[in-house]
């Protein structure tokens, strides 16, 4: 592990302003975020599975720069540790790393399914499992979880990611439910589109492709990969974004960020309303029915 600080790991510092702590800080949204954060003098525990990535917040004294890889407990272990012997604590934990898929479902395969969503959902799992201790002791906390519009609306070509962010979004549900009365708070970030460069280096795709599928996943997936560095949706905004939902009395439960994404998830929930309306006698008549007793 790599210590920017200019003191042992052992000794515990405590400070006023939050101690953030993040996964996937290599690019996009994870190493703006440490930026915005550190421009604001918070203490900001900066983790990447390749340090050679973080070389730039190197001389930061605000800065912690741990070598982390979400699928490996031991990794997860030592870097809360090491964060909370140097910090005093973990105020906020913003689960960033992640991965994307391109895959119609029928081309996807079993090694790379299992990867993103050993990333992407049981990566999120070990590190709120690993905070929680010491959140609940100290009765506060705030855990972000990055999700996506495609935990709420599924397209071609990414269905194995949206099976994972929908997974994320059914996880913080419980979550949040669980841990509010203790004092911790837990929010979903729901981005579309962003330059963050994750369909040209975080997101792999299918060795195969089947011709049945060239309109729609194999349309999509080229789309996607062509968009990549032009997308509407700005980073810094993004992150601003969320830093504010965090210091909000008031934070959502669930953030979306971006036109697309605020216009997709709007869209969804019409039609959802619709077709259960359509469909509310069917729904309605699975029950039992209801009975008279015999002595009436």
């Amino acid at each position: 592990m790599q210590v920017t600080k200019n003191q042992s790991a052992n000794q515990a510092t405590t400070t006023d302003k939050p101690v953030w702590f993040i996964t996937g800080c290599s690019t996009g949204f994870g190493h703006e975020m440490a930026k915005q954060l550190l421009k604001h003098d918070y203490k900001v525990v900066i983790t990447a599975r390749n340090t050679d990535d973080l070389n730039g917040f190197a001389t930061h004294d605000n800065a912690l720069i741990l070598k982390l890889d979400v699928t490996d407990q031991a990794q997860i272990d030592a870097a809360i540790n090491t964060a909370e012997a140097t910090f005093g604590r973990i105020d906020v934990l913003v689960n960033n790393a992640g991965i994307g898929y391109f895959a119609a479902v029928e081309e996807g395969e079993e090694s790379d399914i299992h990867n993103i969503f050993n990333i992407n959902v049981f990566g999120i799992s070990r590190m709120i499992k690993a905070v929680l201790p010491n959140m609940r002791r100290l009765k506060k906390g705030f855990i972000v979880n990055l999700s996506s519009i495609a935990g709420l609306y599924s397209i071609p070509s990414l269905g194995y990611y949206n099976a994972t962010k929908f997974a994320v979004e059914g996880l913080s549900e419980a979550l949040w439910q669980e841990v509010e009365p203790l004092g911790i708070k837990v929010m979903l970030v729901e981005p579309s589109g962003f330059r963050t460069d994750w369909a040209g280096r975080s997101a792999d795709e299918s060795k195969q492709e089947i011709t049945d599928y060239a309109a729609t996943a194999g349309k999509l997936r080229k789309m996607l990969r062509d968009v990549s560095g032009k997308q509407p949706g700005d980073p810094v905004r993004a992150v601003q974004a969320i830093i504010k939902a965090v210091e909000s009395p008031q934070p959502p439960h669930r953030l979306l960020l971006g036109n697309d994404a605020f216009e997709a998830a709007t869209a969804k929930l019409k039609t959802l309303n619709a077709e259960f309306l359509a469909w509310e006698s069917v729904s309605r008549g699975a029950d039992y029915p209801k009975y008279t007793h015999l002595t009436q």
